[in-house]
């Protein structure tokens, strides 16, 4: 019944990581697409929601028939919790990229405004916290995680500095107001994968030690009277 147990576990771990890959891959992928203006991967990034719904439900699904069935105490039940808290934040970034991607079959054909100013790199950095995240959940190991703070207040800084500069444009030339606009927004949705990276990275620490941390570069929150 153990190794049963713990077969199970690993084979869940695995679809996390094959999610995470997936969903990293579809922001990867629409961010290109909007860089190139190529519809037909825009349109690859818009066909893969349906299978990143799919492994959301089968993962969870899976996840509380292994509570159910075996019991789980200590560790191998924070890895559980994790893994309920992962797949959401993992099916959101795979949204996300679904959002980008229809902005590329938006603006197809539209010359870019100053190369798509920051985001090709905003949307690089939220990458690497993703693959992060995902190291130390399959590595188990806080390692990755420790500059995490730093990293998202960088992510948030750039949301602004494309604004700035967005607004700009957008100011000097009304041409360019629809494209600036989705740009703005783009880098928005970003920003909410770098959060939704962080947040991985929290539930996985927590999994690995035991100890809640808040790795929001803003500050953890209070509950109001306490």
């Amino acid at each position: 019944m153990v190794k049963e147990f713990h077969d199970a576990l690993d084979a869940l771990s695995q679809k996390v990581l094959e999610m995470g890959r997936l969903s990293e891959e579809m922001l990867n992928n629409a961010v290109l697409s909007l860089r190139d203006m190529d519809v037909e991967l825009a349109q690859n990034v818009l066909a893969k929601k349906a299978c990143i719904s799919e492994m959301d439900a089968e993962i969870e699904e899976e996840a509380l028939r292994i509570l159910t069935l075996f019991n789980p105490m200590a560790s191998d039940m924070r890895r559980i919790a994790a893994v309920l808290k992962m797949i959401t934040y993992l099916a959101r970034i795979g949204r996300y990229g679904k959002d980008i991607a229809k902005i590329t079959v938006e603006l197809a054909g539209q010359p870019h405004v100053k190369k798509l100013v920051s985001i090709p790199y905003m949307a690089s950095e939220v990458g690497f916290l993703i693959r992060d995240s995902l190291k130390a959940f399959e590595e188990e190991t806080i390692e990755p995680l420790k500059d995490f703070t730093e990293r998202e207040k960088n992510i948030d800084e750039l949301r602004y500095s494309i604004f700035r500069e967005c607004l700009t444009y957008m100011m000097e030339d009304s041409k360019t107001i629809t494209r600036c606009t989705r740009y703005i927004m783009v880098a928005r949705y970003l920003e909410r994968c770098g959060d939704h990276a962080v947040k991985m990275g929290e539930k996985i620490h927590y999994m690995i030690t035991g100890e809640h941390i808040d790795l929001d570069p803003t500050g953890p929150e209070t509950c109001p009277g306490t």
